[in-house]
């Protein structure tokens, strides 16, 4: 027995003189939470009141700490450091996830959600259902859809009325093949240009256009070199909640329900937050001179099919067919 308690004092001593903490049973967890949104953008209000009503529920033994604006990395090296459970949680958009996950990459196909009501019935309901369980092989647990937005065109040419004039625009995109196929099916070409790099480039001329939602044209202030919006919708995306699944683990069930609550109510309060400023955006946008336009999208949509094509053949035509079903 005395040798017992020789050992584990030995034992204990040699912990503290490394610096090893023996955390007691009532230790505060701590999440972290990485993001691309500016700290002004609703997406980082949504976080914060996500972390603050988590800890409140949770009594402090839940603690989210977020780092937004790429603090941790690039949006696919923090949704990689959650894959490893390196950070905890983050809120990668379908671009981001369909590179582990292809089911991911049919939602941003052109011209299938009607409005914003339109998207949500779809994503919670029944694209969450099927596409959710399909992360878990990468590690990763889904907890709610947040927000971005519908994407929308500009240029420094002519104003868009038609899918016509489209046709011979140097568009911007990035990298991900529903936006090209989108743009390139209107008889416009898209060129990829880091999204640091695209303010300078629509200045000197590069590109004649760009497509994102309108929170995007208006925070950096795309009015100044891009005269002409046209309120396409063309595609929808949204950042999605996710969290390592060997963080997931570690929490209590009662925790976990907490957790899940929350994101639900925070993506709630990003969605109204994002439609309430893109009124007040585009109205701001008119007044300073930018010209908008609201095309009839039915002729947009009829020139889709060799996008839609493009599209299942990298998401898988049976990935297109579930969720075009679900669509309609």
């Amino acid at each position: 027995m005395r040798t017992n308690r020789t050992l584990l004092a030995s034992a204990l001593a040699l912990t503290i003189g490394l610096g090893v903490a023996v955390a007691p049973a009532s230790a505060e967890t701590l999440l972290r939470l990485g993001h691309f949104a500016a700290e002004s953008h609703p997406g980082h209000v949504a976080a914060k009141q996500f972390a603050a009503k988590v800890a409140e529920r949770t009594k402090g033994e839940i603690k989210v700490d977020i780092y937004p604006a790429n603090q941790l990395g690039s949006p696919p090296e923090q949704l990689e450091q959650t894959k490893l459970g390196v950070i905890d949680m983050g809120l990668p958009t379908q671009g981001q996830l369909d590179k582990y996950e292809k089911a991911f990459a049919v939602v941003m196909a052109p011209f299938v959600f009607r409005d914003y009501a339109h998207a949500h019935a779809v994503l919670d309901g029944p694209f969450t259902a099927w596409a959710a369980p399909m992360l878990a092989k990468h590690n990763l647990v889904m907890l709610s859809n947040w927000e971005y937005g519908f994407r929308q065109v500009t240029n420094n040419k002519r104003p868009i009325n038609s899918p016509e004039d489209m046709v011979g625009l140097k568009m911007r995109t990035p990298p991900e093949i529903q936006l090209v196929a989108a743009m390139e099916a209107l008889g416009a070409s898209a060129t990829q240009i880091a999204f640091p790099e695209l303010p300078n480039a629509l200045n000197q001329g590069v590109v004649d256009g760009q497509e994102n939602p309108l929170g995007v044209i208006y925070d950096f202030k795309f009015n100044e070199f891009q005269p002409h919006l046209a309120l396409t919708r063309h595609s929808y995306n949204n950042m999605i909640h996710v969290v390592s699944k060997m963080s997931w683990d570690r929490l209590s069930p009662e925790h976990q329900a907490i957790i899940r609550e929350e994101s639900a109510a925070a993506g709630a309060l990003m969605r109204t937050m994002v439609q309430d400023q893109e009124s007040k955006e585009l109205a701001d946008l008119v007044a300073k001179g930018m010209k908008v336009t609201e095309p009839d999208l039915g002729p947009f949509k009829a020139k889709m099919g060799p996008a839609y094509d493009r599209i299942s053949q990298y998401a898988g035509k049976e990935n297109m067919d579930a969720f075009l079903s679900m669509v309609k």
